[in-house]
């Protein structure tokens, strides 16, 4: 490994870790360290099962369980058994829980409006902390199920298609595309997946079905910081498995030259050039894919 590499990237370490008060016995002045407010921050924003919220923040069982009661002992947070599975343990928020969580997440906007504003080009600053999140997380990456008409999938779809209005030479236009009925994207027809990291949605692919054994996948999007960790081909992988749960041997799909990528993705991951099946304006490269009956379950993790 190159030396100065390892330099920069223990600099950024030492940077991130002053910067964001790591190393404070109060964090952001609140009374207590960085880790029982992130676990306090973690339940806040929805993450209750214990054995969740110990993966979500990479804690081992022993620190996870000094955090939480910590916490308990200050009444900001009280844990019970799963309601549906009395093995299972629930961390949930006190009133004066919920109160402190609020005060954080001020205090922690506030910092972090702080950091953009002293900076020359905030937009910069932000896509390269996109980089580095995704890149830390990208174990932690999950695929999940939602509605095509979600607020988060109507996001990464307009990305998606301000990128094909960049790239094609003749621009790109929704309503001139054979764009996909949220409809045809929902089980048993199809589905729709979105890539979250730490609570952002990074990527999407949609499955669009009739209910017969033909369906065509739509939407493959990575969001830029998210791109080269593999996440493209796990969507890809994923969107396969739901295929052969609904019972679906054929898959289609098309793209435009334009995007070497996708077609160097399709190319190298059993997908065959075919001649084209639609009418629609943009594409000019079509693909299809034979599966496999249906064998493991899809896995979103």
């Amino acid at each position: 490994m190159d030396p100065d590499a390892v330099a920069r990237v223990r600099r950024f370490n030492r940077a991130v870790t002053v910067e964001v008060g790591a190393l404070d016995t109060s964090f952001l002045g609140r009374g207590r360290p960085l880790g029982a407010a992130r676990v306090l921050n973690s339940i806040g924003r929805g993450i209750t099962d214990v054995a969740r919220l110990r993966e979500s923040l990479g804690l081992d069982s022993g620190l996870a369980s000094r955090l939480l009661r910590g916490l308990e002992e200050e009444g900001l947070v009280e844990t019970v058994a799963h309601p549906d599975d009395a093995r299972r343990r629930v961390a949930r928020l006190t009133r004066a829980g919920q109160r402190e969580f609020r005060a954080y997440e001020k205090l922690s906007d506030d910092q972090a409006g702080a950091m953009l504003a002293q900076h020359p080009d905030p937009q910069k600053l932000l896509a390269a902390m996109d980089v580095i999140a995704c890149a830390l997380q990208r174990a932690r990456t999950v695929i999940e199920e939602t509605d095509a008409t979600s607020e988060p999938a109507r996001a990464c779809l307009r990305a998606y298609y301000r990128e094909l209005d960049q790239r094609f030479a003749s621009g790109f236009d929704v309503a001139l595309s054979r764009d996909p009925d949220a409809a045809d994207m929902v089980r048993p027809r199809g589905t729709f997946l979105l890539a979250w990291s730490d609570g952002l949605p990074v990527g999407c692919v949609g499955l669009k079905g009739d209910g017969g054994a033909v369906a065509e996948v739509k939407r493959l999007w990575v969001a830029p910081a998210a791109r080269g960790l593999g996440l493209a081909r796990r969507l890809m992988a994923a969107i396969e498995d739901i295929a052969r749960q609904l019972g679906i041997g054929v898959l289609r799909l098309d793209t435009n030259s334009a995007l070497s990528e996708a077609v160097a993705l399709y190319r190298t991951s059993g997908w065959t050039e075919i001649p084209r099946f639609n009418d629609d304006p943009y594409p000019d490269v079509f693909f299809e894919k034979r599966l496999p009956a249906a064998g493991r379950a899809f896995n979103k993790s």
